[in-house]
């Protein structure tokens, strides 16, 4: 019973890193999480700057457009008669030269604009760099961990070959039948003032001179784990 406890010692040991193995690759999915706001951050920063490069392209291009109808109009003065049509055609280059200094003042805007967007990007983009190197160390540190884990538990696994190959056959069967049901916690409990200290029920006081006596091996009829006393080791 002895060797038995060793190797449940481990067992238990083995259980607590298999049961990291499982949460510690979580602790990563809030750093996902991270990752994706600091991406869409730069990916809104970027459009701003992308849209406000459009505006002002398309200004360029109705500027362009306008002034070419422009100076249309004033071949066509040259060649106009009647006065009438003569200012209606001044009125026309007037209007168009008006909306070519309000995209002109609205170019000087955008510019002004997207010298602003292109100074936050670069400051956002040195303080994410920053950010996602803070989260690449603290990740790598969580694979470190969890490489530890499974080496550690290697290392146990390794450890009970030789204890359970010391316990016999009947009762490492038993032992790993009620760890098999139990899933979880020990399989082999102390008796502690006749009371199972795994479900705390009492046994009979035959069933606990028996195992004081370490004249027989007992499994509590309430529980099912194998039961052992301090004072037989």
């Amino acid at each position: 019973m002895k060797i038995l406890l060793q190797l449940q010692e481990l067992d238990l040991r083995i259980e607590a890193l298999k049961a990291r193995e499982v949460e510690i690759p979580k602790q990563k999915s809030k750093f996902d999480i991270h990752r994706k706001r600091l991406a869409d951050e730069i990916a809104d920063r970027e459009k701003m700057c992308k849209t406000l490069a459009l505006e002002q392209h398309e200004c360029e291009t109705e500027i362009d457009l306008k002034q070419t109808q422009i100076r249309k109009y004033d071949q066509q003065l040259l060649q106009v008669k009647k006065n009438d049509e003569y200012q209606a055609l001044l009125h026309e280059i007037e209007m168009l030269k008006k909306q070519v200094g309000l995209k002109e003042e609205r170019i000087i805007a955008i510019m002004v604009e997207r010298d602003e967007s292109k100074a936050r990007l670069d400051e956002d983009k040195k303080r994410i760099k920053a950010e996602l190197e803070d989260i690449d160390g603290q990740c790598a540190a969580i694979d470190t961990e969890f490489t530890e884990a499974v080496h550690e538990r290697q290392e146990l696994e390794r450890e009970c070959e030789p204890l359970a190959a010391q316990v016999p056959p009947d009762l490492l069967l038993k032992y790993r039948r009620i760890r098999a049901n139990k899933k979880t916690g020990p399989a082999v409990v102390a008796l502690i003032n006749e009371t199972c200290n795994g479900c705390h029920m009492r046994v009979t006081p035959q069933i606990a001179n028996e195992i004081l006596g370490n004249t027989r091996q007992h499994a509590c009829s309430y529980c099912g784990r194998l039961l052992y006393h301090h004072d037989n080791f």
